[in-house]
């Protein structure tokens, strides 16, 4: 998956309902040469996502990982919990043009996936897009400044 120099260091988490996906996501990952803590859960039974995912998102921002993978059911509970922390920039992603174009224009450093409406093989189609596409810089890096401004935005 991950065909940069760069080994990506990635934190992993899920909910009951992203168990299943969870086992194969890991496994994609691992063989990819990507350095991985899993961050549970460990089962199907019934668990709050906000607890997994701000496991996850705390390794980014404290720089012990490069990236976090989130799986609940749809993606969105995981997703919405990850952009509470101000350091990430989680994108939900159904398939790989998401990825992609979040990776090259967001400098997303957070991948959330929805296990009941994401297959395997199009997990992996959308962990090697996000893993392999680079953040463009340039014009958007002054609009990802803004996503966390300091000050009222001007009118």
């Amino acid at each position: 998956m991950p065909d940069n120099a760069t080994t990506p260091i990635v934190a992993l988490a899920c909910d009951h309902a992203g168990f299943p996906l969870k086992a194969a996501v890991l496994a994609l990952l691992e063989r990819a040469g990507c350095r991985v803590t899993d961050h549970g859960t460990f089962n199907d039974k019934r668990v709050d996502y906000p607890d997994f995912a701000h496991r996850a998102c705390r390794d980014v921002a404290q720089g012990t990982a490069t990236h976090a993978v989130l799986i609940c059911g749809s993606g969105v509970g995981m997703s919405i919990a990850a952009n509470r922390h101000p350091e990430i920039r989680c994108v939900l992603a159904h398939e790989p043009t998401t990825a992609r174009l979040s990776r090259a224009h967001n400098d997303a450093n957070a991948l959330a996936l929805g296990a009941r409406l994401t297959g395997e093989e199009a997990a992996a189609d959308i962990l090697h897009a996000f893993f392999n596409t680079p953040y463009e810089g340039g014009r958007h890096a002054q609009r990802i400044a803004k996503l966390t401004p300091t000050q009222e935005p001007a009118r």
